[in-house]
């Protein structure tokens, strides 16, 4: 006969079901600020040494925290604000001044003797008229740019947002560990492992990108100044900015100054910036990034690119770091779970076996 569920059983599933309904409504409400959560939480980690340092100076919490997260605030707004409008100034300069090229480009004279590319050349014209999409480019970069500043609230919102979060994880981080190590369903030692990890992919993860990507754009702004291009400290610093992005990166730069040097017939200038960014560039994000994230990461290189792309693919520019992260924290929680099976024949269900896995985790 089937055995009918008793009341104690009945409550504890209604119990499950109102649980697992409210935390998916708090995920709902808490997904509209995941970046600003998860860039708080960035910073926050990244911040800590130096902002413990500023703590025992002081002797306060809150004044530390508040000193902490206005530098901090200082730091990252200044910048991107400016890099911000200089790329789209700079942008409609570029694409008027290729207009103005192509215009001024006489290709029948340089087909006239090859009938069938002059052909091709005729049909591109009549067809895809390249003078006129890049004319319609630069007005609607002229139009983007008037949108961005009108659109630019929520950004100061999310902006604001984020070092208010900042602060609050500085001040109060320990009750924030306390709590979640109170909610955690495994032992104090294998969450305080899982906390570890996912800190230290954080702070890998960032610091190691953030480092090959100036050392990208350092290299890059190197080659525009020794090839006499404008502004190579300012194409520099974008460069590396670009380079932090998975699957964009510096040659969204280098490859139409390589263009621009071609067009005005210098090649050998062309030639040498495109070797030296397709090689030297993009060659030493190969060679660095494995050493500073991959081994600290202790994931191959393919499975951290696939969280960096799949993350900012899911999440957005967060996904840069939560995507490795969640990999790195699935890893920890399987090994911690083949820990448990492989313990449980010979520990058995007695009072010893939980003592022994805490004993085992925290010597990880």
């Amino acid at each position: 006969m089937k055995q009918i569920p008793d009341r104690k059983q009945l409550r504890l599933l209604g119990v499950l079901v109102a649980t697992a309904i409210c935390l998916y409504v708090c995920y709902l409400l808490a997904l509209p600020f995941l970046p600003a959560l998860t860039w708080a939480l960035v910073l926050a980690i990244v911040l800590y040494p130096a902002h413990r340092w500023v703590e025992g100076r002081l002797g306060n919490r809150t004044l530390a925290a508040l000193i902490s997260v206005s530098v901090a605030a200082v730091a990252v707004g200044l910048p991107l604000v400016f890099v911000a409008q200089q790329i789209v100034r700079e942008a409609i300069n570029g694409a008027t001044y290729i207009e103005g090229v192509i215009r001024g480009w006489n290709a029948d004279g340089f087909v006239s003797n090859y009938p069938t590319l002059s052909a091709i050349v005729v049909w591109i014209e009549d067809r895809l008229d390249p003078a006129g999409s890049v004319a319609a480019f630069a007005q609607w970069l002229t139009g983007q740019s008037t949108s961005l500043l009108r659109g630019s609230i929520n950004q100061v919102v999310m902006f604001v947002l984020t070092f208010y979060l900042l602060f609050y994880f500085l001040r109060d981080r320990q009750q924030a560990l306390r709590g979640v190590e109170s909610l955690s369903p495994l032992d104090a030692p294998e969450t305080a492992h899982i906390l570890s990890r996912f800190a230290e992919t954080v702070h890998a993860t960032l610091v190691g990108t953030v480092f090959v990507a100036a050392v990208q754009g350092a290299l890059g702004g190197l080659m525009f100044w020794w090839l006499g291009l404008p502004t190579p400290v300012f194409w520099g610093l974008v460069m590396g900015l670009l380079a932090i992005v998975p699957v964009l990166g510096a040659f969204v730069i280098w490859v139409p100054a390589a263009i621009y040097l071609a067009l005005e017939g210098a090649w050998a200038s062309a030639v040498t910036l495109a070797l030296w960014g397709g090689v030297i560039v993009a060659g030493i994000d190969n060679l660095l990034y494995p050493m500073l994230v991959g081994n600290r990461l202790r994931l191959h290189t393919v499975v951290a690119f696939i969280g960096a792309v799949g993350g900012v693919v899911l999440f957005g520019a967060s996904g840069l770091v939560l995507g490795p992260a969640a990999i790195a924290v699935a890893i920890s929680l399987i090994d911690i779970l083949k820990k448990r099976l492989s313990d449980q024949p010979e520990t058995g269900s007695g009072p010893g076996g939980g003592t022994e896995l805490s004993h085992q985790a925290g010597a990880d």
